[in-house]
């Protein structure tokens, strides 16, 4: 949790990367253009586009379409755009629950077709929210064209929204695409937030975490942060944030230019923004970068002897005492470096589990690294809650779940052991750590309706889980 949450009276950190639906901001044409997204899903019959630079909030509108949109419409969201053309009507029949039969184009699609007419039937819509598409091979965009063909005799039987940066109109504008093309009837774009927008985004953000004070950036501290960021509100998080921190280091309760100049030195895209500024300059922002660092570890540490200890018994040091200080006593010798702990899987086991291509997919192949990570370090005795094992390894269909999955439970608690069995593997999904069977069963005892209903969450010691790879 952040350090400063504490000290401007918030409940929690106002500004995440990670998108948080509560609090999605509805201005600057967000709402609007949420509330059309979401007509034009349930009353119109064409191919919907949405596109915005990197950071300008697609991802965040399309988690909150997707808790907007009525009960009877079924949301499926691929967020792996790289897709083959036949993997993604696979990918879509795997959410509608739906088995195919056939490995060919032409009957699987009327396989699909036939469920989506008796999902119609029952009074229900099907949507895609295709993210990232501007990555997506062309002729996978040519299957969703084929897939917006897909109709009863009267009404289309799927809806298919593409979120994409710019790219994407570039990519659709191609002569080979005209006919995809001709079938987008709305087409949006994210625009970035105009100085007094970025203004209101960050009061916005600062309340809906608890704030409930004056306006803590100054006007020209705002005014900073909307033209370092350019209005892209991932870039103004992170600005706002790293200059909540730099205000809290030096205990100011308003953050001031000099602040967010601190973190404009601090970003990463402020360097990538400017590659041609002297080698001096960009000294300058390696050390505002340190001193940053530097600053919060000292105010957390001052903080807690204040905690600890009364302020009388801590003697202020005048500055031209402590520079006289000398450097040697200062410094206290290092302790002999501690060897580190015995790693638990041998050799055979690693390369087992390193046989298993995660085929380029992100999630699964950070998920099976950490994976690794904790079979290495986790004590026999300690327990994970077994969710399913399954012969499915097909990458993109582990990518789709954890996709699913990072919105019911946190993704870091979740974990992929590739198991090895006659030259063929199978996968085994765990979750969490746990210091006993007992607690592991508990802990089951709290996961998502969801998980509970569908898989058997059974206690795994970690002994029984190195074992078996």
């Amino acid at each position: 949790m952040a350090l400063y949450l504490e000290h401007f009276g918030l409940a929690e950190p106002p500004f995440r990367i990670t998108p948080h639906t509560d609090f999605f901001f509805d201005g600057a044409d967000r709402g609007a253009t949420l509330e059309a997204l979401i007509y034009a899903i349930l009353h119109d019959e064409g191919i919907v586009k949405l596109s915005g630079e990197v950071g300008s909030g697609k991802t965040m509108l399309c988690r909150v379409l997707m808790e907007r949109l009525p009960p009877h419409v079924e949301t499926i969201y691929l967020a792996t755009p790289s897709l083959a053309r036949d993997e993604i009507l696979h990918a879509i029949a795997d959410d509608l629950e739906l088995r195919l039969t056939h490995e060919r184009t032409t009957v699987a699609l009327r396989e699909l077709q036939e469920h989506l007419i008796r999902l119609y039937g029952a009074g229900r819509r099907v949507v895609v929210l295709i993210d990232e598409a501007h990555v997506m091979p062309e002729e996978t965009l040519e299957q969703v064209r084929l897939l917006s063909n897909l109709e009863s005799n009267r009404h289309k039987l799927m809806q298919l929204v593409l979120f994409g940066q710019p790219e994407l109109d570039a990519t659709l504008a191609k002569p080979s695409l005209r006919q995809l093309r001709d079938r987008i009837t709305h087409a949006f774009r994210m625009r970035p937030l105009a100085e007094p927008e970025v203004a209101k985004y960050v009061s916005f953000r600062m309340r809906a975490a608890g704030y409930r004070g004056p306006d803590v950036f100054a006007p020209g501290a705002l005014a900073r942060v909307a033209r370092a960021s350019g209005g892209l509100t991932r870039r103004i998080n992170i600005l706002a944030d790293k200059s909540l921190l730099a205000a809290f280091t030096q205990d100011a309760h308003a953050v001031t230019e000099r602040h967010v100049r601190a973190a404009i030195a601090d970003s990463e895209f402020a360097r990538l923004r400017r590659p041609w500024r002297p080698a001096a300059y960009a000294g300058a922002a390696l050390a505002a970068g340190v001193l940053i660092g530097a600053a919060v570890h000292w105010a957390f540490f001052a903080r807690a002897v204040k905690l600890e200890a009364p302020a009388a018994q801590i003697p202020a040091i005048p500055p031209a005492q402590a520079a006289r200080v000398p450097a040697a006593a200062a410094i206290e010798p290092e302790p002999p470096p501690q060897p580190p702990p015995p790693k638990l899987l041998r050799q055979d086991q690693v390369q087992r589990l390193s046989g298993y291509s995660p085929g380029g997919q992100r999630l699964l192949t950070e998920r099976i690294a950490a994976t690794q990570e904790l079979l290495e370090r986790v004590p026999d005795e300690q327990f994970a809650i077994e969710l399913f094992i399954t012969d499915n390894t097909n990458p993109a269909r582990v990518e789709r779940f954890l996709v699913r999955a990072r919105e019911l439970v946190p993704l870091g608690e979740l974990f992929v052991i590739p198991v090895a069995r006659g030259g063929q593997y199978r996968l085994r999904v765990i979750f969490g750590e746990f210091p006993s069977r007992a607690a592991a069963i508990e802990a089951g005892k709290r996961l998502p309706p969801r998980y509970q209903q569908a898989f058997r969450a059974l206690p795994r010691s970690f002994a029984e889980l190195r074992g078996q790879i």
